[in-house]
């Protein structure tokens, strides 16, 4: 069996660490996809329960050197406890070498020329790289073990290299007195290196926590503990886990709601935003469905419990995050190829720049070479390159969620910002999908029939039979019974009641069995479609006995949304399976210039794969189980909110509150993120191609400047936090 799950990750210095343990997962037996996001110290893996375990997951990962967290309940809680852990202990570290790298500094520019300065500077300084930064060294070492390498082996060597050539001449100056050459110290260099880098480390963290921020409000959401209703009348206040379906459960006012239900009594308006991202409280009464992290007003009420734990709809919500949080952009791939080989290269070129320095200047060039050296293995940064796509990823995904959009994967915002036409559904996408019943008119002595009608739709699953029902059931009226029913995709539905064969649905389907209705029926009906209004014919083997109007209100966003995506340049067409008169109602009344009627299931998604054979990028938004096939063959695929569970599994977008703003909204967010995608790209590249010529010493034939090492730390350590910072500028950004 197939099981997709999120595993917190420890021990990841740098992008190159998470591309190692990204090519260990998916290499492990069983795994069939597995990616590992730097940015929030976790791995999504997809695996084969047959084939893998937790546990193998865990002990191949511990073999190449990191760690992997399995044996937890909640994932995401344990991630977190980890990250705030280590976020401690990163905070005391840098707060140590701070202490000692100052003193360090200020001797070193002011009191070096004394003996005793030196010896103070060099016994702070062994302090700072070899206490406070010791995880740099121990890291390197079980790298090399595993033979491999990574950011902490670039920060170990550079540093390393500085403090051990500082206390040889410390330790031994005649050896180079004697060669007419100043022995000079750099213990100041490798402190100030430390302490800068993990000043930067400190402030990545603080920022890469920020961009999880949407996560951590979702799990927020739900409440600890729940107000059930005893067999014996009497209210309990139970931990949230104990809470099972068909529980009575107690809401009061201001309190959230624990998990999904029906409402049994009482009345109340709930404040859906944290989910829908519709600020207008939604009324519930009894009936009403009821959502895990809603928060009650004023009122007060009771419902059952439909779904709780992981079931709820809450729970769905993270875990669509945590999925699309966890996934690769298709550029990542690109990148985690660079990663993986950065560090090896960037210590190559240390040594070359090194050794043409010590060639080539033969007077200053093994100073020089040395700190070229020390400068490039400092300079370089691969973490930058590391967080360039999944922090901007988890932000905007996090985004999406705030605003009500559930953004499948990284791939579905990459295809968003490229669809230039939008296919939407009628009912229920530009409708509110609410209809009910405006007007009927029934052939002479057909109306006794009623019973029929009623019976007849409430075994449709279509919203439009819904209405019927409610119409035509008669109080107190037995219901009728219905014999050989069959549902006519596209067309209506037909069923036997005491050995008569009756019809309902559109007009197409009485003319199909020979029906053809009567002048004053189609009078009427003409009449309605004119008003925009769907038309639901009711007939038997020989007549048309009815035909019934069933009106739908356009959403108060539907005319704004059309007109916004035609500003972005998107075109929006609509295909209903409704009459061509009311489709050109709606039409003409949302602004929208290019539609079709009478459309079957089956041609939607014909008419989807014709636009895209004429070079457009498709997006089709739908909420019903016959918009399933066009949806699975758009290029982007946006199930609508209250839309059935084949929609919203079949789409890579979910538009929780059915509001059809959300489209362009949607749209927008994918421009956002995939330019600040491409702009932390552009600077973790430029920064590295202009960094390490640099400090190599590319400048010093033409004007003398040789880069000071502890000014390469501090702009190593501000690269990374330049990254994460402008991702974080998404948060603010107006859809």
């Amino acid at each position: 069996m197939q099981k997709k799950e999120l595993f917190p990750v420890t021990g990841l210095g740098c992008a190159a660490c998470a591309a190692r343990v990204n090519k260990v997962l998916n290499s492990c037996d069983g795994v069939e996809e597995a990616n590992v996001n730097y940015a929030s110290a976790t791995a999504l893996v997809t695996y084969d329960t047959d084939k893998c375990t937790p546990e193998a997951l865990r002990k191949a990962v511990e073999d190449a050197g990191y760690g992997l967290i399995t044996d937890v309940e909640d994932e995401e809680e344990a991630a977190e406890a980890e990250r705030l852990r280590q976020y401690r202990a990163l905070r005391r570290k840098t707060a140590g070498a701070l202490a000692g790298a100052v003193p360090v500094f200020v001797l070193s520019m002011f009191f070096m020329d004394l003996r005793w300065g030196q010896w103070v500077t060099a016994v702070l300084s062994t302090v700072v790289v070899f206490v406070f930064g010791r995880r740099f060294f121990i890291n390197t070492v079980r790298q090399l073990r595993h033979g491999a390498v990574n950011m902490d082996t670039l920060v170990a060597s550079s540093t390393g290299v500085a403090w051990l050539f500082s206390s040889f001449n410390l330790l031994f100056p005649e050896f180079w007195l004697s060669r007419g050459i100043e022995p000079h110290l750099y213990f100041e260099a490798a402190s100030v290196i430390i302490a800068f880098i993990l000043i930067g480390r400190l402030l990545e963290a603080r920022a890469r926590q920020k961009t999880t921020g949407a996560i951590r409000a979702l799990m927020g959401l739900q409440p600890k503990t729940v107000t059930v209703l005893a067999e014996d009348g009497s209210e309990k206040e139970v931990p949230i886990q104990w809470a099972r379906p068909g529980d009575t459960i107690i809401v009061r006012p201001g309190e959230r709601v624990a998990v999904d239900g029906t409402v049994l009594s009482g009345e109340s308006y709930v404040d859906e935003s944290m989910l829908s991202g519709e600020p207008v409280p939604v009324l519930k009464q009894a009936e009403s469905k009821v959502f895990a992290g809603t928060i009650n007003q004023k009122g007060a009420f009771r419902f059952r419990a439909d779904k709780t734990g992981s079931d709820t709809m809450l729970s769905q919500i993270i875990r669509m995050v945590q999925d699309a949080q966890g996934s690769k952009a298709p550029v990542q791939n690109m990148v985690d190829k660079v990663a993986s080989v950065f560090v090896p290269v960037i210590i190559s070129i240390a040594v070359l720049v090194f050794a043409a320095w010590w060639i080539f200047a033969p007077e200053d060039g093994f100073i020089h070479g040395l700190l070229a050296l020390i400068t490039v293995l400092i300079i370089a940064c691969p973490c930058a390159l590391g967080l360039a796509t999944p922090t901007a990823i988890i932000v905007g995904v996090g985004k999406g969620a705030r605003n009500g959009i559930l953004i499948k994967d990284a791939a579905s915002l990459e295809v968003a910002r490229k669809v230039d036409t939008v296919v939407v559904d009628k009912t229920g996408t530009l409708t509110e999908g609410h209809p009910e019943v405006a007007g009927q008119c029934w052939a002479s002595g057909a109306e006794s029939l009623r019973p029929v009608l009623a019976s007849l739709e409430a075994l449709s699953g279509h919203p439009l039979a819904e209405a019927v029902v409610k119409a035509m059931a008669l109080p107190g009226a037995p219901s009728v019974e219905i014999s050989s029913f069959e549902n006519i995709p596209g067309k209506g539905v037909r069923g036997i009641n005491c050995g008569i064969t009756y019809f309902a649905g559109n007009i197409g389907l009485l003319r199909a069995n020979g029906i053809e209705p009567s002048a004053e029926l189609l009078f009427r009906a003409e009449e309605w479609q004119r008003e925009a209004r769907t038309v639901i014919w009711f007939a038997d083997g020989s007549r048309a006995l009815a035909a019934v109007a069933i009106t739908d209100r356009i959403k108060p966003t539907s005319v704004e949304a059309v007109a916004k995506l035609s500003r972005m340049g998107i075109r929006t067409v609509m295909l209903t399976g409704d009459n061509e008169a009311s489709a050109a109602a709606v039409a003409r009344q949302t602004g929208i210039t290019e539609f079709r009627a009478g459309v079957m299931p089956q041609d939607k998604a014909l008419y989807v794969k014709k636009l895209q054979d004429a070079g457009h990028k498709v997006a089709m938004a739908g909420d019903g189980i016959n918009d399933s096939a066009a949806l699975a063959k758009a290029d982007l695929s946006i199930a609508m909110g209250g839309g059935s569970d084949i929609a919203i599994d079949t789409s890579m977008i979910t538009i929780l509150s059915s509001d059809l703003m959300k489209i362009p909204e949607a749209v927008r967010l994918s421009q956002l993120t995939v330019r600040t995608i491409r702009q932390n790209l552009f600077w973790a590249f430029i920064y590295n191609i202009i960094a390490v010529p640099i400090a190599a010493g590319i400048l010093y034939p033409v004007n003398g400047f040789l880069l000071n090492p502890m000014i390469g730390g501090a702009a190593m350590a501000l690269s990374s936090v330049s990254v994460v910072t402008n991702s974080l500028r998404l948060r603010g950004r107006k859809l």
